[in-house]
């Protein structure tokens, strides 16, 4: 593809030869002959560093932001955003053929976007996924690296779902993808707002730049559908022009509102009630932020055409998401519960939750990243020493990290716990120690690690999955026995 067809959407100033392009790369080690080298600047690397280097190596174009006095190259106000548009152009911007269906929030994002796919396809759309457990192109299930992909690999993957016949694609777009521009140039028919709480601030930097980051995906969209009891509702669509639906379970000024909620051991279940619809929701994933998600799931699906009674038999039937509320089959007289809950508001949603349907304690195994926001570390200790009966504070991702120093910054928030308080670094360790506690009608909630199939280590990733650890260690008590 020409030059000037990669960059019709950026600008029209091409170098007078327009070179023939058959790779885009920001990847300086991707770099090959007669690709065009995109140079980002990010915080800890500038790829206008590389820009001449990326010339020798055969680049026939580089984007700059800058002027680097290189015959080949291309001055763009945003290389990031050029990037993207760059990318979309090489596979033939294969999004137009999709309706896209955006989600953002700090939590929620996964299980929404996975019932808004089921109820799609229950009602017959072929649909796509994007998102942090896996991504989809109809049938085919396709590995996950980042929750919003780099843009060659979603345009790729917008690709691929064209290929299989996908009207429909769910993406999950995570704060960090709209402030880098990774969905720049996409138009989404429908955005969802779950709810805004502090996380990734390592990389914002404020609570407020979080916010502006996730607005931006409202200024791409044509309609929104907005969780009206979160704080931050209106800042997400001030300005934008959507046309905006409303949720609430709280609220009778929304234009969608939950009564008479149920919250069941094995699900929940309530009324939904809008200006001339009503109907009764079933969804077999127990917890209160079940409503909040099964309301934005079903309210987006409508937008995208789906009736609402079709879609409402489609959640009664809803599989939930592995490492989401995930029971695991232990053949114990307790319960196993593995949930991605990595955040403040994540731990006590589902704590919260699980205390509406506990019978007997609630012992929460959990840890924080390392290399991550250091400020939530005590936040969830607090969270954790309030809301469960018994905590073990263990590593979850400790990267770079020694994990003993970071949980001591959790303990820091559980100096006053009226809990017993159980410390191990080993994560295994950890899972057998409370594992080793639990008695009739306890739950063990083992949080923070949830889909995940791996540990970051300071000696890099290792396989580890919890539900094959849960099994070895009962298996191991059993032989004991």
């Amino acid at each position: 593809m020409r030059l000037s067809k990669l960059l019709q959407m950026v600008t029209q100033d091409i170098p007078a030869e327009d070179p023939e392009i058959t790779f885009v790369t920001d990847d300086s080690r991707k770099v090959q002959a007669g690709c065009a080298f995109v140079c980002i600047q990010g915080k800890n690397f500038d790829g206008h560093t590389l820009a001449e280097q990326a010339v020798d190596a055969g680049a026939r174009a580089v984007i700059v932001q800058r002027d680097m006095g290189l015959r080949c190259q291309v001055l763009v106000p945003d290389s990031r955003e050029a990037y993207a548009l760059m990318c979309e152009a090489l596979f033939g911007n294969p999004a137009e053929q999709l309706h896209l269906i955006g989600i953002t929030g700090t939590n929620g994002k996964t299980t929404s976007a996975f019932l808004i796919k089921e109820i799609l396809e229950y009602a017959g759309y072929c649909t796509g996924l994007i998102g942090t457990v896996q991504n989809m192109a109809g049938d085919e299930v396709l590995p996950a690296q980042l929750t919003t992909p780099d843009p060659y690999e979603m345009n790729g993957l917008f690709a691929k779902m064209v290929r299989a016949g996908c009207t429909h694609c769910v993406m999950e777009v995570s704060s960090q993808a709209l402030a880098q521009q990774r969905v720049a140039g996409l138009h989404f028919d429908v955005a969802l707002f779950t709810n805004l709480t502090q996380d990734h601030l390592d990389y914002h930097g404020t609570f407020e730049n979080y916010l502006a980051a996730k607005h931006k995906l409202f200024q791409q969209a044509k309609e929104a559908v907005i969780n009206l009891d979160d704080p931050a509702a209106a800042a997400m669509t001030a300005g934008t022009g959507c046309t905006v639906t409303t949720f609430s379970i709280r609220r009778d000024d929304a234009d969608f509102t939950a009564k008479n909620v149920q919250d069941r051991p094995d699900c929940v279940e309530y009324e939904m009630v809008g200006r001339g619809a009503i109907g009764r929701v079933h969804l077999g994933i127990p917890g209160r932020f079940s409503v909040y998600n099964s309301m934005g799931a079903l309210l987006c699906a409508m937008k995208a055409g789906v009736p609402m009674e079709q879609a409402l038999t489609a959640l009664r039937a809803a599989r939930g998401v592995k490492g989401r509320i995930e029971v695991v089959p232990t053949g114990t007289d307790y319960t196993v519960i593995i949930d991605y809950a990595h955040s403040p508001d994540g731990l006590e949603n589902i704590l919260t939750s699980l205390r509406e349907i506990a019978r007997g304690r609630i012992i929460c195994v959990f840890g924080c990243g390392g290399d991550r926001d250091r400020t939530k570390r005590p936040k969830m200790g607090a969270v954790a020493a309030r809301l469960a009966d018994v905590a073990v504070v263990t590593s979850d991702n400790p990267r770079s990290e020694e994990p003993e120093t970071i949980i001591q910054d959790v303990l820091e928030g559980m100096r006053d716990a009226k809990i017993p308080v159980h410390v191990e670094a080993d994560r295994t360790k950890a899972i057998r120690l409370a594992l080793g506690l639990a008695q009739k009608e306890d739950i063990v909630l083992l949080a923070g690690k949830g889909h995940e199939t791996y540990q970051i280590l300071k000696t890099g990733k290792i396989h580890y999955d919890e539900r094959e650890i849960v099994a070895q260690i009962l298996w191991e008590s059993r032989e004991e026995t």
